[in-house]
């Protein structure tokens, strides 16, 4: 069975019909980018996915990578690969044309992203924190440093990483140890040990950029006293050429579940007294400087579990529909009755309805977050602009947390649905389940995501968050309810927000009183219901075009926009129930969690 990855008429739905990403070639910065190249775009990039990038991906999981003192190897399937990403300018497809991007919006750049990562994104890690990584040259270097590193960085002709976690320091990034000591010539000497660095060490690209967390001799303890620094593997002469090794080396990657493509390792600065960075931005701002970064590889991390979760639904819809095995439920009497496709049987039906169902809804809110960036781009009004990017700030633990929970939860149902043969290597169900794992993890736990939203989106700009959502999602409702078959999943969805609203009231308040552990308690569980009525937002926003659509469809169509509705149906039918019970979970604030006495668990 020839593998897929994603879904062409579904991408086409959110791009066209639901963001009409071809509006924005209304304003002068997105001007070429009309419908017809839109789609050329999305082609080429399912083309280099489908045709490339995919066929690769098993040899390079069994490879994966080669570390001999102090080097490491990449698979090797993956030098070509590189090429043609690089050839094919795929390198930095939203960022400024000047220092080698694309230009295109963010919403169309989502479109291709899905494809090559779920074709394998432990291929797409080498170049997807470069592109990072230039963002903050962008935004926070000199006019020097960005004619030194972006143009490289952007091109692909150089990667970059990011280097924030250390032995002593993984999420409280404010204990690192990292030195960062002034130097007569403006330059700072680095020394200390980064730990689970992606893409640290490579063949693959000429040089290897190094954004690095350091705080710089007498700097304020915690937070408050980090700077940001360039440390390139090679230093970079005046003229843009290469000098010598800089004193980064790397002790040794990672033995891992999964993503066995991507080299995961140990760098040591300054073993020799004599890596030297660059200041990048201003001295004790490194942690402010590094969220511009961080919003951006949220969002892809997001992407990397769901595009695994769709490849994972494709392959499992194909397989269900030529698998067969069991009488149909209603001949099960009847002993010379056939054995039917296992999609015909109800609890198959049921985990591929699941997958669908959420699979849509990740889709869109992820192209919806990336849409947010582009309309702030392009509006004029300062408050409006600011609303966009207040919606993202909300909307990323979302994005990043709910959104890999729930794309590993489809990933083990695609697993479910081949049954025995989802758990072995010669299907690719087990490699989906292994390589989204990690999503779950980095660029912040979803256990931190989930107290970033309660901690601090909530509060943010008292409350103002909030209640643009709220305002974004009654809009959805007020058209929804127009609509004879969608209105009663807009009905489910607008009692669901009301008491998601009774809810962050409830915690926020909590969490300002004598109870705020207890309130942190239940972080996580308000991080689901949010998803939850994000995910019913998006499937009821789908369902009302759908609706309409359908009076109009060709009857080649009318199956696709039947399924919108039906998503909706079964999400608003057997999810929100649930989700309305967790709520009330939350307004209970049960202790129990911080009552017990830790002797009482076993160790």
């Amino acid at each position: 069975m020839a593998q897929q990855i994603s879904d062409r008429h579904d991408i086409d739905f959110v791009l066209h019909e639901q963001l009409n990403v071809a509006e924005f070639s209304k304003h002068e910065k997105y001007a070429e980018f009309n419908r017809q190249t839109i789609d050329l775009i999305v082609n080429e990039a399912r083309n280099l996915a489908v045709k490339e990038i995919l066929p690769t991906r098993k040899e390079a999981d069994e490879q994966g990578c080669i570390y001999d003192k102090g080097t490491v190897k990449a698979p090797e399937a993956y030098k070509r690969l590189f090429k043609l990403l690089k050839e094919g300018e795929w390198t930095a497809m939203p960022e400024d044309p000047r220092w080698g991007g694309q230009g295109m919006p963010r919403s169309v750049s989502m479109a291709a992203a899905e494809y090559f990562n779920g074709a394998d994104y432990s291929f797409m890690m080498y170049m997807g924190l470069t592109e990072g990584a230039g963002r903050l040259v962008e935004n926070f270097g000199t006019d020097r440093q960005k004619k030194l590193f972006l143009k490289n960085m952007y091109t692909g002709r150089w990667t970059g990483t990011m280097l924030l976690t250390e032995p002593v320091a993984g999420s409280d990034v404010g204990r690192l140890e990292t030195k960062a000591v002034p130097q007569a010539d403006g330059t700072y000497k680095i020394k200390g040990q980064k730990i689970f660095t992606s893409s640290g060490e490579h063949d693959l690209a000429e040089n290897i950029v190094h954004p690095v967390l350091a705080r710089i001799e007498g700097a304020p303890a915690g937070t408050k006293g980090i700077s940001l620094f360039l440390v390139p593997k090679y230093r970079v002469k005046e003229d843009g050429s290469l000098g010598e090794l800089n004193d980064v080396n790397c002790l040794g990657i990672e033995k891992k579940m999964g993503i066995h493509g991507n080299s995961t390792c140990t760098l040591s600065l300054g073993d020799k007294d004599e890596c030297i960075g660059e200041l990048l931005g201003e001295e004790n701002k490194g942690m402010r400087e590094m969220f511009l970064m961080m919003n951006g590889a949220r969002l892809l991390v997001g992407m990397q579990g769901f595009a695994s979760a769709t490849a994972s639904y494709i392959n499992a819809v194909n397989y269900a529909k030529e698998r067969t095995q069991g009488r149909h439920l209603t001949r099960m009497k009847e002993k010379d009755a056939p054995a039917v496709p296992i999609i015909q049987h109800p609890d198959v039906r049921r985990m591929l309805l699941t997958m669908k169902a959420y699979v849509e809804g990740m889709r869109s809110l992820l192209y919806y977050t990336a849409w947010c960036e582009d309309k702030a781009d392009v509006v004029d009004d300062e408050k409006e602009k600011e609303k966009y990017y207040d919606l993202i700030d909300l909307l990323i633990p979302i994005a990043k947390g709910y959104v890999t929970d729930r794309a590993f939860d489809i990933c083990n149902l695609g697993m479910q649905v081949y049954g025995g043969y989802g758990y072995i290597k010669e299907y690719p169900q087990e490699q989906l389940v292994r390589d989204c794992r990690i999503t779950m993890i980095y660029e912040g736990t979803n256990g931190i995501q989930a107290m970033d939203l309660l901690g601090r989106k909530l509060g943010m700009k008292k409350g103002k968050l909030v209640m643009d959502l709220m305002g974004e999602i009654n809009a959805t409702i007020s058209k929804a309810k127009e609509g004879e078959r969608v209105k009663p999943y807009a009905e489910s969805l607008e009692k669901a927000l009301n008491r998601l609203g009774e809810a962050a009231m409830h915690l926020g308040n909590t969490a300002m009183s004598e109870k705020v552990m207890d309130a942190f308690a239940y972080a996580y569980p308000f991080m689901e219901v949010s998803g939850d009525v994000v995910m019913a937002w998006m499937l009821v926003w789908r369902a009302s075009i759908a609706e309409k659509a359908l009076e109009k469809a060709k009857k080649k169509d009318a199956a696709f926009y039947e399924g919108q509705i039906r998503s909706a149906q079964f999400f608003c039918n057997t999810v929100l129930p649930t989700t309305l019970g967790k709520i009330n979970a939350i307004m209970a604030t049960d202790g129990a969690a911080l009552e017990i006495d830790e002797a009482s668990f076993i160790g």
